[in-house]
């Protein structure tokens, strides 16, 4: 199941969309958490990325955050979720394929049935491709390949508004993916 939305659980009813489509108690739910582009290992030690998902409601002991700086340490066995937040997009795809996350994801969410909970760039990333975000985020220098984890067919418009109305025709007009349209408060169930 993907659960995609712009603000994550920063706006109650994308909040409890997820949390109705949980596959478990979130008190229960394990979560892996893989952070944007701005992972440090100061925050990592803090443990401010895991007091972020304790605030939302998760349990201490069940919250794990993916480390970059060394991802052959990766052991998370019985995972229920996957989480990726917003930031950069192109630069937080950038960081995951470099570490090799992008295989454990995918492991996860297509071949093990985990639930995938997407904000924003978390969002796009889960979506076909993400070229047209080229319009609201920075591209990192080098970066050529726009193809996102390809977990559902289409592409997203996240913090749809008004002013993303013209992104949404113009990738409509050329056909090669349906537009999924989502605004702050929304969160697309897939």
């Amino acid at each position: 199941m993907l659960l995609l939305s712009s603000m994550d659980f920063n706006n109650e009813n994308s909040k409890r969309i997820i949390l109705e489509n949980l596959p478990k108690d979130i008190k229960e739910c394990r979560i892996l958490y893989f952070v944007n582009e701005n992972f440090t290992r100061e925050n990592l030690e803090k443990r401010a990325y895991r007091d972020r998902l304790k605030k939302c409601g998760f349990a201490k002991k069940n919250i794990f955050v993916f480390d970059y700086d060394n991802p052959e340490d990766f052991d998370y066995p019985d995972i229920d979720l996957i989480f990726i937040g917003g930031g950069n997009t192109f630069a937080t795809l950038n960081k995951i394929r470099a570490s090799g996350a992008d295989k454990i994801i995918s492991d996860y969410v297509i071949n093990k049935g985990v639930t995938y909970i997407g904000s924003s760039a978390g969002a796009h990333i889960a979506s076909s491709n993400i070229e047209h975000i080229k319009n609201f985020d920075e591209i990192p220098k080098g970066f050529s390949d726009f193809n996102g984890l390809n977990f559902f067919d289409g592409i997203l418009i996240c913090h749809f508004s008004q002013e993303r109305e013209k992104y949404a025709l113009e990738a409509e007009k050329e056909g090669k993916y349906k537009v999924y349209r989502i605004s702050d408060d929304d969160c697309l169930v897939l």
